[in-house]
């Protein structure tokens, strides 16, 4: 799916999320501007979106991402921290805010990446889209304030730091 890429404000919300009152779109709007603020070392913000994926594609394997901000922290020796906010249709065609952590996997087995922190939140009767997004959002910039060394988070996972393979 062709994704278009801008700032928050280049976002068509009301085309990716009908249902969305203005009052949610300004809740939305607000957090980003938080997640905005919050990134590091980038050549500003970024966010991505698909037009094709604002009405549920139907059953299909995996995931339809509707709208992302992905915050990618290169180090040496291809190490690799990668701090995601996502809205996507689940397989079973609800909406869902996921926020996480991944790192590169330096495991003796190369599994490529693993999460290592994660907010999955659905969209039902009880959670509104708006107040999801501010959850995943909220989380989101509370680990990238923390450090943005992927070994810290290697380390508070269990898993080998990226010396030993």
């Amino acid at each position: 799916m062709l994704m278009s890429r801008g700032t928050f404000d280049d976002v068509p919300l009301a085309t990716l999320f009908p249902q969305l009152t203005p009052a949610g779109m300004e809740a939305m709007r607000v957090v980003a501007g938080t997640v905005d603020a919050t990134r590091v070392k980038e050549d500003g913000p970024r966010w991505e979106w698909a037009p094709g994926h604002a009405v549920c594609p139907g059953p299909q394997p995996g995931v339809a991402v509707v709208l992302m901000a992905d915050v990618i922290v290169h180090a040496d020796a291809g190490d690799q921290l990668e701090f995601w906010l996502q809205v996507f249709w689940t397989e079973q065609g609800q909406i869902a805010v996921n926020a996480a952590v991944n790192v590169a996997c330096w495991c003796e087995t190369d599994h490529a990446s693993h999460d290592i922190a994660e907010l999955t939140l659905v969209v039902d009767e009880g959670t509104a889209l708006a107040a999801a997004f501010t959850e995943g959002s909220e989380r989101l910039v509370g680990w990238l304030v923390d450090p943005h060394d992927a070994d810290y988070w290697r380390n508070r996972a269990a898993l080998p730091p990226r010396w030993t393979r």
